[in-house]
């Protein structure tokens, strides 16, 4: 299985899947020094499992990278099922800052154990059971959250300015990731919005794609707000549904050996384009608004995305654990790297949140607006 992904926000960055033997040794040195201490003179119970992980992680944290961690054979799991687009949980999308590591929840899914449990769209996660979350590693909370389906799972929110506190029982159902929403909106303007790039969303692009065309689009809104990433094939495959022949995306590693991602141009784009990008647009969001930007195939609306252009690679362990470390840089088709930078629009829209309570998104009439600019 070799699965390469992006994201910046939630539960993975560019990623990798391979296989590599892990290899065990004694104990020595200083921790054996520390393994007799708390032999001798620990208190509480000691559980030999909890131990070895705790090792493994810290060891991986001593990197200092955010981005790089250390999963344990659930957590592995659990971080496979979220680039298949379908698991066991409750339906919800999880961003996390990277500075303060408050984890909010950016999108709730229509219908889902979220939504019925009350659950809304930029509520804060407090905490999961009783477990504090803030600081904690996000693919280590989804882990937490999902689980056998019809078994419940009590979360606590902040919501509002006010930051009320709300805790709620969800019962875990089967997931399949609505990663695509789309409509028709008025002077044939198709809106189609990305909310993450899984397995799953390429085929969901190409349906929402192809019926707008067949209704007649005359334009076209991608709307990457929110988006924090996901596989790096799945973006590149929608990428060939828009841009000419040519380069994509490329990365380097560490020797300076690079990988190239290209279009064959089959099936560029027809229509006016538009892509709206804000601070969580992250990753495979930045290559597809990189790519859109540097062919000049389309216009950024906005605000300047998230600006994570590193790459991460998850090397599957032979007991069912994993590691993801950081390994290269990506660039755009123009030879820029994004890291710490991010993406600027060719049209700045802040968000105006008073404006969207009362039914209003500034940005996506702004971005109607030079659409229709466009296409006149």
């Amino acid at each position: 299985l070799a699965i390469l992904l992006v994201a910046g926000l939630m539960s993975c960055g560019l990623k990798a899947y391979s296989r590599e033997n892990s290899s065990g040794s004694d104990t020595s040195g200083k921790l054996g020094t520390l393994r007799k201490l708390i032999n001798q003179t620990y208190l509480g119970e000691v559980e030999d499992d909890a131990l070895r992980e705790g090792i493994y992680k810290g060891f991986i944290s001593g990197l200092d990278d955010p981005y790089s961690v250390y999963y344990d054979a659930e957590e592995t799991r659990a971080l496979i099922e979220t680039t298949e687009g379908e698991y066991d949980g409750i339906g919800a999308v999880l961003s996390q800052d990277i500075n303060t590591g408050v984890v909010t929840l950016i999108r709730i899914y229509e219908g889902s154990p979220a939504m019925e449990a009350g659950l809304r769209d930029n509520d804060i996660l407090y905490k999961v059971e009783d477990m504090e979350v803030t600081g904690k590693d996000l693919s280590e909370v989804v882990s937490h959250i999902k689980g056998e389906k019809g078994t419940e799972v009590n979360l606590t929110v902040y919501r509002g300015d006010d930051h009320e506190e709300v805790s709620v029982t969800a019962v875990r159902n089967t997931i399949q990731a609505q990663t695509v929403a789309y409509r028709m909106m008025e002077d044939g303007i198709g809106y189609i919005a990305v909310s993450e790039f899984d397995l799953v969303t390429y085929k969901q692009y190409k349906q929402a794609l192809e019926d707008l065309e067949g209704q007649g689009m005359k334009g076209l809104v991608v709307d990457l707000r929110n988006n924090p990433g996901g596989n790096l094939s799945t973006v590149c495959e929608m990428l060939d549904l828009m841009l000419p022949e040519g380069l994509i995306v490329y990365t380097e590693d560490k020797y300076g050996k690079r990988e190239e991602y290209t279009c064959k141009g089959e099936n560029a784009i027809q229509v006016p384009l538009v892509v709206l990008t804000d601070g969580l647009s992250a990753s495979a969001s930045e290559i597809l608004a990189g790519a859109v930007k540097d062919y000049q195939i389309g216009t950024l609306v906005g605000t300047t995305t998230f600006g994570k252009g590193i790459v991460q690679k998850v090397i599957n362990l032979s007991d069912g654990s994993a590691v993801k470390l950081t390994v290269s840089s990506y660039f755009t088709p123009n030879g820029n790297n994004i890291h710490g930078i991010g993406i600027e629009p060719d049209v700045e829209v802040e968000f105006d949140a008073e404006l969207y309570k009362n039914g209003t998104d500034n940005q996506l009439e702004k971005a109607k607006e030079v659409l229709a600019e466009m296409m006149h």
